[in-house]
């Protein structure tokens, strides 16, 4: 649904973002993540067709953004972090108004009426914007960016500002949205990216320094194999038996928790899970399991590794070298 080839930003001297790909499939939630002056807002504005791009290109449904405007644009939807909101209107006449500017062929009474069923501001369509809440102003904004049911929606820190209650309202409110729609979601809260993205996309310096499931950078990034279980019963068999599972650096027990449970810390070798083995023998042995965690790292602190720590160049290269054999596995089989 949304390609994007060797992309490319000059601004004078400064590359803000250099030679950068991926591609969005249909129906994927993505979360397109970067410290500041990493080159992320200024991608979102290519990806939106808002400001040009020196070299590359941007593909929406097939549509070149530069090529065709108008009709790239067709396709997508789109929420600013500052919503475009007229605060003098009412609800209902400033989504006709949008409606209207977007020529949208829809029939009109019924596409609104279901737009602010789903974004839960049918009872506020009929208030002025400018006396509405903070959360129902984000959900108004998001409501013009449903209008013509574009199949891409580009959203620009949904959240900001909200309280937890109405975070958590739009996260499930995104989350259903892309059921029927492709999402790129830029977002600083890096817990909602965790929660409601199928992928991260993370960009540091003008370029992808990440692209994967959250689940598998921790995978690739963390050096740290442990797992933490306690188990009630006798210390000494529980200790025996552990020892003898299949990729085990080592284990020990730590101080007794509660009476007769005590909790032990397990290293494995690498791509080892010991947590399936670890459940088996404890359902064999009829021992008790009160508590199990993987020291898996989150998606903060692989951000914070990525962008901050020395291995970043590291990062990069390797991406661009599983990228370079994907791409050759690829053509090998086309030839």
């Amino acid at each position: 649904m949304i390609e994007v080839k060797n992309l490319t930003k000059h601004y004078g001297d400064k590359k803000a973002v250099n030679d950068i790909s991926f591609v969005v499939n249909d129906g994927e939630i993505l979360g397109f993540l970067g410290p500041n002056g990493a080159g992320k807002s200024t991608t979102m504005n290519m990806l939106t067709g808002y400001i040009s791009s020196t070299s590359g290109s941007v593909l929406i449904n097939g549509v070149d953004v530069l090529d065709d405007p108008i009709k790239a644009k067709a396709n997508i939807g789109y929420l600013p972090e500052i919503p475009p909101l007229y605060l003098d209107m009412t609800v209902k006449a400033y989504l006709n108004f949008v409606f209207d500017l977007k020529k949208c062929k829809l029939p009109r009474k019924s596409h609104l009426t279901d737009i602010c069923e789903l974004c839960k501001i049918t009872d506020v369509k009929d208030r002025i914007i400018k006396h509405l809440s903070k959360g129902y102003k984000q959900r108004v904004g998001l409501a013009q960016a449903l209008i013509g049911n574009p199949p891409v929606l580009i959203l620009d820190e949904p959240t900001v500002g909200l309280d937890p209650k109405q975070m958590v309202e739009i996260r499930t409110l995104i989350k259903k949205l892309g059921r029927n729609h492709t999402v790129i979601l830029s977002s600083h809260i890096l817990s909602e990216i965790q929660a409601v993205c199928d992928r991260v996309i993370i960009i540091n310096k003008g370029e992808i320094a990440a692209d994967d499931t959250a689940a598998n950078l921790s995978k690739k990034i963390s050096t740290d194999h442990r797992l933490i279980v306690r188990i009630e019963g006798n210390k000494d068999e529980i200790l025996f038996e552990l020892r003898k599972i299949p990729g085990l650096k080592y284990v020990r027990a730590d101080m007794e928790r509660e009476k007769g449970v005590y909790e032990y810390e397990m290293e494995a070798e690498e791509d080892v899970d010991l947590r399936r083995e670890v459940s088996a023998l404890v359902n064999k042995m009829n021992w008790t399991i009160l508590y199990m965690n993987s020291a898996e790292i989150t998606l903060e602190d692989i951000f914070l590794k990525i962008t901050m720590g020395e291995g970043v160049s590291e990062h990069i290269k390797k991406l661009k070298e599983s990228k370079s054999e994907q791409n050759e596995t690829e053509n090998g089989g086309n030839n």
